[in-house]
């Protein structure tokens, strides 16, 4: 009998436990919202935007010529300042021509002389020649004449050869640029003597031209072909960034692809040139290179943050008019700037959720927080003329 009592007491007392816990748990519930998951949201907005492919480049000079000396002399003047601007034919250096003037001289001395022998041989050929018709000279005393003529005439080609070369050993004398270009730190002082030994001719300076210039940056060649098919438009404009990759520094257009893969890196090398006028741009300097295959007319904009990328691929929620979500499967060409660029999926006005995606499920209710009856949107900086190029 007392252990049926004390059965009984356990019981109750284990229903009471129960009763306690059950409510302890029923006032830990968190409250429901009935108005809906709070969210932020934005509309597709239509916008032009430039498809591009990122690489990493370095600026390369259009030409970079060491100056050195085709003839032997001392240095007698130095006609250019260090870091100069100067053009095609300017004078840089100036080699004591005096030498290379006396063997010019020289040569039209002999020239002269030759030339006098001539003109004495041709008169005899002449006289000979009468005096053969009339039988008063042998054929060979004329054979003989008209061979001093011809040896006499080759001579005179020979000094002017002479000539030739000797007023080109001038003409070296005078050190010119021979390009458009920038002076580098010059590497010989006034009064030096300069060698003219191939090889050991020292550079006297560089002349580095940079108007134009290019960039020379890679992509990964499994986007080869897709640039190969946007050059059949016409020309692709490049654009170089700084090393922020947040501010242009100039717009060019692409030259050439290179002609083979680099087996070590799966990479292709591309050439793009800019005119580059306001010398922006810096032989060795490195720079991010945006080049744009193709600008989408009035393509769909969201914002990045709407994207969310699921097994299948990207989808982004998408608020319907009775403020449930759907979960959209969505194409996404391109990230730039924390905009996407959706290629299918979602059309212009439809609003999407840009934050709070974590607590969404397909089919429930939302409460946007930033209404957008205010006219909460997708913010959108137009592009520059220029930042885009039209296929």
């Amino acid at each position: 009998m007392l252990g049926l009592v004390g059965l009984f007491i356990v019981a109750g007392a284990a229903a009471a436990f129960y009763h306690q816990f059950a409510q302890s748990r029923q006032g830990a519930a968190p409250p429901q919202n009935p108005a809906g998951v709070p969210v932020r949201t934005a509309v597709a907005v239509a916008r032009d935007v430039p498809v591009i492919l990122r690489g990493l480049g370095q600026v390369v000079a259009f030409n970079t010529v060491a100056v050195k000396s085709r003839v032997e002399g001392n240095i007698t003047k130095v006609n250019f300042r260090e870091g100069q601007k100067v053009r095609a034919g300017d004078l840089l250096i100036q080699i004591d021509p005096r030498p290379y003037q006396a063997a010019l001289d020289q040569a039209k001395a002999v020239l002269a002389k030759d030339q006098a022998a001539l003109v004495n041989a041709e008169a005899d050929l002449q006289r000979y020649s009468k005096l053969l018709k009339r039988e008063f000279t042998p054929e060979q005393q004329y054979t003989t004449q008209k061979s001093t003529v011809a040896q006499n005439t080759a001579t005179i080609e020979n000094d002017q050869t002479q000539i030739d070369a000797a007023a080109l050993n001038v003409e070296y004398a005078s050190i010119k640029s021979p390009v458009d270009g920038i002076t580098g730190i010059r590497q010989v002082d006034l009064g030096n003597l300069v060698q003219a030994n191939s090889n050991n001719a020292q550079t006297l300076v560089t002349v580095t031209q940079i108007e134009p210039i290019y960039v020379v940056f890679t992509l990964p060649e499994a986007d080869i072909q897709r640039v190969r098919d946007a050059m059949q438009g016409g020309l692709l404009r490049v654009q170089a960034f700084d090393q922020s990759d947040q501010r242009e520094i100039a717009a060019g257009a692409l030259n050439l692809i290179d002609n083979a893969v680099d087996p070590t890196t799966g990479t292709v090398r591309l050439k793009a040139e800019f005119a580059n006028k306001d010398v922006a741009l810096w032989p060795g300097q490195f720079v991010n290179a945006h080049l744009v295959l193709e600008t989408v007319r009035n393509g769909v904009n969201i914002p990045s943050a709407a994207v969310q990328t699921g097994l299948n691929g990207s989808y982004a929620y998408v608020v319907k008019p009775d403020s449930t979500v759907e979960m959209r499967p969505i194409k996404v060409v391109q990230t730039e700037n924390n905009l996407a660029l959706i290629g299918s999926g979602l059309r212009v006005g439809e609003e999407v959720v840009t934050a709070g995606q974590y607590r969404l499920e397909p089919g429930a209710k939302v409460q946007v927080s930033n209404p957008l009856a205010q006219g909460a949107s997708l913010s959108v900086t137009p592009m520059a003329e220029g930042q885009s190029v039209a296929r």
